[in-house]
């Protein structure tokens, strides 16, 4: 099966802007389209011997070696990945569930990846603003669920964005635009990546780059609200509500907020106050919520 590399870390084109002419980026875009590994490495030795202060280099060298440690393989099993999956039924057709599926699934070699980390190492080192080399390390920790390295990561780009003040840097060294909001925006996607997996062992990996957020930004709604859905997982339903109250203070009409407070109150008993919350949220909320809002208030009236 051939290798899929179109967009397995923000899209190369993110990465590895186009340029005019044919030099060492153009080249080994080219050479990336054309899936051509033993190239790439050819290339990336003429551009360091030629330029090995380029940034770019650098992002290359992670993407080359990236592109390297991935195979696909067909799989058979019942944790189904992707969007090509095919089914496998029963034979007795009353039973409707599937017994199976059959799906591809990427596969990373240790040896050839750690050496792409090791290069995008280097780079952040030597250009510690380029925001896209530390996502790019974040994407590749999350992808293969090495998910403290992704933390620390994470939380070190927070930590760095107070020291440049958010002067991010993108391909070519161009400025980010909006950089504060685009940093939190895409911490945001991580945290919810976090959450998604289901794994109640990582919610204090949540806690740590909510509150290294909350830090620096302590009017982050969306953080303060992330942090009291670690609080309700836990079931320390007066902690959520200390941040959920703080976030509604600062913009009170947040309808997620609201609806968390509500179920904060709803599961701590209070089920006046969760009403009152729950009228909130149909108050300022768009259809979904209403639609929860409402059902809710008819369940808890019902008690």
């Amino acid at each position: 099966m051939r290798r899929q590399v179109t967009a397995f870390i923000w899209g190369l084109t993110l990465l590895l802007s186009q340029t005019y002419g044919q030099d060492f980026k153009q080249q080994f875009n080219d050479l990336v389209s054309k899936e051509d590994i033993v190239g790439q490495l050819k290339l990336l030795q003429k551009w360091e011997k030629s330029k090995n202060d380029d940034p770019e280099l650098y992002v290359a060298y992670f993407n080359h070696y990236v592109m390297k440690s991935m195979t696909q393989q067909i799989t058979i099993g019942n944790n189904p990945k992707g969007e090509n999956i095919l089914q496998i039924m029963n034979t007795d057709s009353t039973k409707k569930e599937p017994v199976g599926y059959i799906y591809g699934d990427t596969f990373y070699n240790t040896k050839s990846l750690n050496n792409g980390f090791d290069y995008i190492e280097k780079g952040i080192d030597k250009y510690p603003a380029r925001l896209d080399m530390r996502f790019g390390k974040i994407y590749m920790f999350g992808k293969t669920e090495k998910y403290e390295k992704f933390t620390q990561e994470i939380i070190k780009t927070i930590d760095y964005s107070e020291v440049i003040k958010n002067n991010w840097t993108w391909a070519d060294n161009k400025p980010v635009d909006d950089p504060e909001k685009f940093m939190l925006s895409a911490v945001q996607d991580y945290v919810l990546q976090l959450y998604n997996t289901e794994n109640d062992t990582l919610l204090d990996n949540m806690k740590k780059i909510t509150e290294t957020v909350l830090k620096y930004y302590p009017n982050h709604v969306e953080s303060l609200s992330n942090l009291s859905i670690v609080y309700l997982l836990k079931k320390d339903y007066d902690k959520a509500l200390e941040s959920l109250l703080k976030a509604e203070k600062i913009d009170n009409k947040d309808s997620i907020v609201l609806s968390n407070i509500a179920q904060a109150y709803k599961l701590k008993g209070d089920n006046k106050k969760a009403i009152e919350y729950y009228e909130l949220t149909v108050k300022y909320g768009n259809e979904e919520a209403k639609k929860y809002a409402k059902s809710q208030i008819e369940e808890l009236n019902k008690k």
